[in-house]
């Protein structure tokens, strides 16, 4: 394959612009290479993400710290950062009981503000009056990246903090994937058989689809539903929990009859869903509450100006009763741009005069909650849910309104059973096809232009559902800490990782790179498609990487078989030395 490498990236490739800039551009052109593009395409506007002390971790620091001292690494598009990990003012109030979390948190945000990085701290972008003019961008937070595809005219793939960084560096992005038309078609048919009316009932859909994939459903670029049957109104609160929830299960976008620009005509879809009153009455069933409530959050993304407006006014109507609430047991969570509009008009007045605490800066995923104080949390967000009983805090979560969140948060009598543990949440097992393989196997692929010759010897780590490294694999331990997966409870050390691809945050490469940093991750890894929150790790840190096989590796090799890999003129082989017993 012959690439069309812009002068511009080749002179940066070379070091003429400096070291910093040389890496992001080998991450640019291997990024190309393993996404088959041939073409470069010029970014407008670049979203960073991996911010957060307890989402980047010790890979986060150490990559940023190796990017210092070099005065030309510069970014080289306008670029906006994501939410950090607390709001620097009101530390006491969080009570963040992390040793030395502030000084890491801010020397990762004076890191990104050498580089030219604008320190937004929103993992909004999108709702803080950005001018989103035709064009491509390259976003790094999930939940930005579906809502931009999805409502606005900026396209963008789903890209992880690092290609983000690496095209807001050069300036670049490989034209593959998203960028193109022909892939931006619906794979999934959702047909919608309830009201809606909340905006919690929106997010509860979103996430709800993600729960229905199967792994035989073919979708190279995630899942991109078609959703008919929602009302004719919908505001942008609800429209942005949708795609928030939607894309913790790697959906970049989405069409909404009424509500997006219309679908490309297909012929057939990889699946064909109906979400009625009763799956929606099921899951609030599910996710309601069923003891003690420690703390309220909402703003899972970040609350819009009408979220926060629509809190204030069930927060009135309690206050006009007399009501407070006790120990600030409400966290909602905007960014500084909403905080200004919402400060002026006095919604932080009365929410604070009620009892509320307001935060900025910040995200309830992100942020590591005191747990000798906070044990459950009740949110009106399905991704906050998602998140939070992840390892990032390990935390049983539970769902609802935003008016019944405001009850709870007013009155911690309101169910005096014992607090849930993550333990008796039931979880039902992810969707496998894995069989058993025996005889012999050996199998073609493709690795990065980076790498040119390797050979690598060991145990396959093998399954066909995807890796969710943000909060499902433990930073310290490269443990698989997901309930449900085929994996869990296993480690990754030193094995070859064999799986589609990853899931969840875009943050997941700095997840990876602390873990090989620290001798805890893989020794090689394979992926079934092209996947940027594995690719950008492997390729900066000189992981072995391999995709694009001619037979699916996930399903023709067994964890436990011993397996051999090499790289050499440009072709991977992956052969099985030797079967595990089925036993």
């Amino acid at each position: 394959m012959i690439m069309n490498v812009p002068s511009e990236l080749i002179s940066m490739l070379d070091g003429e612009h400096g070291t910093t800039k040389q890496k992001a551009a080998r991450l640019v052109i291997d990024l190309a290479s393993s996404a088959g593009a041939n073409d470069f395409v010029r970014c407008e506007h670049s979203h960073v993400s991996g911010v957060s002390v307890i989402t980047g971790g010790h890979g986060l620091r150490r990559f940023l710290s190796d990017l210092a001292g070099d005065d030309r690494g510069i970014v080289s598009i306008p670029t906006t950062l994501n939410s950090a990990g607390c709001d620097r003012e009101k530390m006491e109030e969080m009570e963040i009981d992390y040793p030395d979390f502030l000084k890491y948190q801010f020397e990762i945000i004076d890191a990104y503000n050498n580089l030219g990085i604008d320190a937004t701290l929103s993992c909004t972008p999108y709702d803080r009056g950005i001018d989103l003019a035709e064009g491509i961008g390259s976003w790094a937070e999930s939940n930005a990246v579906c809502f931009s595809n999805s409502y606005t005219s900026l396209i963008t793939n789903r890209e992880s903090g690092l290609s983000a960084l690496a095209t807001a560096l050069t300036g670049w992005a490989p034209l593959w994937g998203l960028h193109i038309e022909k892939n931006r078609i619906p794979n999934i048919h959702v047909k919608v058989e309830c009201s809606m009316e909340n905006i919690s009932d929106w997010s509860v859909l979103g996430d709800w689809i993600g729960k229905q994939i199967r792994p035989e459903w073919r979708m190279p670029w995630g899942m991109m539903p078609h959703i008919s049957g929602l009302p004719q109104y919908a505001s942008f609160e609800m429209r942005k929990a949708l795609t928030a929830a939607a894309a913790n299960y790697g959906c970049p976008m989405l069409w909404a009859d009424g509500h997006t620009v219309k679908p490309p005509i297909i012929d057939n879809y990889e699946g064909e869903l109906v979400f009625t009153e009763n799956d929606l009455q099921l899951r609030y069933r599910e996710l309601s509450p069923k003891g003690i409530v420690d703390l309220v959050v909402i703003g899972c993304p970040q609350a819009s100006v009408g979220e926060v407006r629509t809190t204030a006014s069930y927060v009135r109507s309690k206050m006009e009763n007399g009501e407070t609430i006790p120990d600030k047991r409400l966290w909602i969570f905007t960014s500084g741009h909403n905080y200004d509009i919402l400060e002026s008009d006095g919604t932080i007045d009365l929410l604070e005069e009620a009892g509320a605490l307001i935060l900025k800066d910040t995200c309830p995923e992100v942020t590591p909650y005191n747990r000798n104080k906070f044990n459950h949390i009740l949110t009106n967000s399905l991704k906050a849910e998602h998140y939070l009983t992840s390892g990032l805090n390990k935390m049983p979560t539970s769902v609802s309104t935003i008016s019944e969140c405001v009850n709870h948060a007013f009155n911690p009598n309101l169910i005096n059973s014992p607090r849930p543990t993550l333990e008796s949440i039931k979880v039902k097992p992810m969707f496998s096809n894995k069989t058993h393989k025996n005889g012999a196997l050996e199998i073609n692929g493709r690795s990065l232009p980076s790498q040119k010759e390797w050979s690598i010897e060991g145990q396959a780590l093998v399954t066909d559902v995807p890796i969710t490294y943000l909060g499902y694999v433990n930073r310290d331990t490269g443990v698989i800490e997901e309930r449900g997966h085929p994996l869990d409870g296993i480690a990754i050390e030193d094995t070859i990782l064999i799986y589609p691809k990853g899931s969840g945050s875009t943050v997941a490469p700095f997840v990876l790179m602390g873990l090989i940093y620290t001798g805890k991750g893989p020794k090689a890894i394979v992926n079934c498609d092209v996947c940027p929150l594995t690719l950008p790790a492997a390729s900066l840190l000189n992981v072995p990487y391999a995709h694009g096989f001619e037979q699916n590796p996930t399903l023709e090799v067994n964890t436990g078989d011993q397996v051999s890999i090499r790289l050499n003129d440009g072709v991977v082989s992956l052969s099985v030395i030797s079967r595990v017993s089925e036993d």
